[in-house]
């Protein structure tokens, strides 16, 4: 059904749908995602915080992360949890905030069986399986369950959705997406089982169906219960796309779900967790085909999640036919304000995912609290969701057309301030500019892109092709100056390089894409281990005559990727014939050879036959500005950025953000 109000625009997603007992206004929702904000296993402040600041921007519905039923489903040391009452008041505040701004809030409920990631104290727990299967990914070797303990974990999925439904929740989603417990009940590879839980497929339903029906009998009709299944797992030992179409036929002839939640992968193996929060490689919509071959077999709505982010992509996805409601996860962690913005023609505002995987799913992985390098707010919304207005407008001069320079720009100007931004090059966003022509890397220049049209929107002054000094800035007589100069290739002045060899820095190639490259065998030494290796290895290695060695100081090439981008960028290397060669420090170069020295024996590493050196060995600050200003009286100075120290566009947003929050 279309809503009359709904925009032209987007007239099916923002048409209202009926899932089971409650009525969505909206089809945009918020799927389950770990957040890092929960403490002993409960709801926090922070939390709640959290998915107010998207209900209040207009999500339709917001499903919560996996709350575990049983005691060996703690995954991590942060995971919810559902086992006693204690979390019932928890739940309650966090439901309040959402309902309060019309949007229906659904919790997962979780059990891992083998995909055991950490533990509380660093002391591994026995993992629980259908069958001793082990997985590939975190290299456990799960305890076969018993009946009695099947019984118990079945018994804690009921009695978990009892206490969500008694904190005020609309509804439950049980996770059978990912190679989580019950998909591993289902997938024949791994249940071996030769009880009434294995076998056939209607055997290796039981688990799940047994879930189904006393989560159901437990909460009656006038509660949500969902279910979240990978249609295909995208692995070498997953269950088969159409058998899994075939579960859900048969699960919806039960009658007993209200809808399914349709995506892609699974935790057990390398290449199919790359798909449970795929980076900007992957296609918009790309599990679209999946939704609609699923729900082809069901009569009940199907929500889908696979990079859908952007309204118009998710309009696509509706008005095909191939689902009923769009995951737009990521978008909402960009910007929460998105369906508002959407919803009342201002797509231009909206602030873009480029599915980077750096300070969401990377933040989880390396147990912090999620964020976005966009929008540094997320995550941070109690210190920073309202932007306090300047009590007085200053002139505030920024230095500097990176992203440090154009979040704070972009900041200050909201705030009510006067500001001009100025910038060297011809066009502003710095390393942004570089990262984006690389292979696989385009969207990443959408974090440039929206902070221009900030900059636009907040009538943010910007100056280019302009060099400040402190002469200008005298003469400027700003209020406050912030100086975002950056970085530039470093060079360790103790290699040994030899002028017959040619060496070119990464900034290099990918000015000139690769053309200036000698052809032959290139050696590429990267000591950053990050996208500028990796990528200006496959980029050369695609360029055509060039053979290209990538040498590491590290133990794999994008060690310091989050995870899903790196095996991403991996996969499409290898798939271009990069060798790389792990642990591996420069020393110097000849005509033709390049040596290296092993990171852990000292031992030395030559490659012969070599027409060419790409370096990737960090950056030096350009602080020159900010050491001169800050010795100057009377002139209020901030430095942020990598003209304070070279890391990433996440420090440098974050850092924008704090200083002119408070100017």
């Amino acid at each position: 059904m279309t809503s009359a109000a709904a925009p032209a625009d987007f007239p099916t997603l923002f048409s209202p749908l009926k899932v089971g007992p409650v009525d969505l206004k909206n089809r945009i929702f918020s799927s389950g995602h770990d957040t890092v904000m929960a403490e002993d296993g409960r709801v926090t402040d922070r939390l709640i915080a959290y998915h107010r600041a998207r209900a209040e921007g207009g999500a339709g519905l917001i499903v919560t992360q996996v709350a575990g039923v049983h005691e060996s489903a703690r995954y991590t040391s942060h995971v919810l949890m559902v086992t006693d009452d204690s979390c019932i008041d928890g739940y309650r505040r966090l439901a309040d905030a959402v309902h309060e701004h019309g949007c229906k809030v659904v919790s997962q409920i979780f059990h891992p069986g083998r995909e055991i990631m950490e533990s509380s104290d660093g002391a591994l727990p026995v993992a629980l399986a259908p069958s001793a299967v082990p997985n590939e990914r975190f290299h456990v070797m799960p305890k076969p369950m018993t009946t009695t303990e099947i019984d118990e974990v079945i018994a804690g999925f009921a009695t978990g959705a009892v206490r969500l439904q008694r904190a005020g929740f609309d509804g439950v989603e049980v996770v059978a997406s990912h190679g989580y417990l019950p998909a591993q009940f289902l997938n024949p590879a791994v249940n071996q089982r030769d009880d009434e839980y294995g076998g056939d497929l209607e055997n290796r339903m039981r688990f799940l169906r047994s879930i189904i029906r006393q989560v159901r009998d437990a909460v009656g009709s006038s509660f949500v219960v969902g279910l979240r299944i990978s249609a295909t797992d995208k692995s070498f030992d997953g269950a088969e796309p159409d058998e899994m179409v075939e579960v859900c036929r048969r699960l919806d002839e039960d009658g007993l779900l209200d809808y399914f939640n349709v995506t892609e992968g699974t935790s057990s193996t390398t290449a199919g967790s790359v798909h449970i929060v795929p980076p900007m490689a992957f296609e918009s919509a790309y599990t679209a085909p999946s939704a609609k071959n699923i729900k082809a077999a069901v009569s009940v709505p199907v929500l889908v999640a696979g990079r859908i982010n952007q309204p118009q992509d998710a309009e696509l996805v509706l008005s095909s036919g191939s689902a009923d409601a769009c995951a737009m996860t990521r978008a909402l962690i960009c910007d929460p304000e998105m369906p508002i913005k959407a919803e009342s023609h201002r797509v231009e505002e909206v602030r873009a995912c480029i599915a980077c995987n750096q300070a969401c799913i990377g933040h989880f992985h390396a147990g912090y609290p999620i964020s976005c390098i966009q929008r540094p707010e997320t995550g941070r919304e109690q210190e920073y969701g309202t932007l306090r207005r300047a009590s007085e407008s200053r002139y505030v001069m920024v230095v500097g057309g990176g992203p440090a320079g154009m979040k704070a720009a972009s900041v200050a100007a909201q705030r009510g301030h006067r500001v001009v931004l100025f910038e060297a090059d011809g066009r502003v966003g710095g390393q942004v500019r570089l990262a984006e022509r690389l292979p696989g890397r385009a969207e990443f220049g959408g974090a440039t892109t929206n902070l221009e049209n900030e900059l636009q929107r907040y009538g943010v002054t910007v100056k280019t092709r302009v060099r400040v000094d402190s002469e200008l800035v005298l003469s400027e007589n700003p209020d406050a100056v912030i100086v975002a100069t950056g970085a530039t290739p470093y060079l360790p002045a103790g290699l040994e390089l030899d002028d017959a060899m040619p060496v070119a820095n990464t900034w290099d190639v990918i000015t000139s894409n690769a053309a200036e490259l000698p052809k032959g065998h290139i050696v590429v030494a990267d000591w950053r281990c990050d996208w500028g290796g990796l990528g200006v290895a496959e980029l050369i290695a695609r360029s055509g005559g060039r053979q290209v060695t990538l040498c590491v100081n590290g133990y794999t090439a994008g060690e310091t990727l989050q995870q899903y981008t790196r095996n991403a960028m991996l996969a499409s290397a290898y798939k271009a014939k990069v060798s790389v060669v792990p642990n591996a420090r420069l020393f110097g170069a000849d005509e033709d050879t390049v040596y290296l020295q092993n990171t852990l024996t000292g031992e030395p590493v030559l490659i012969e036959d070599v027409a060419g050196l790409v370096v990737n060995l960090g950056h030096v600050q350009q602080n020159s500005l900010l050491t001169e200003l800050q010795g100057i009286a009377d002139i209020e100075v901030y430095g942020i950025g990598d003209c304070m120290a070279p890391r990433t566009v996440e420090e440098a947003t974050l850092e924008a953000l704090r200083v002119a929050a408070t100017i």
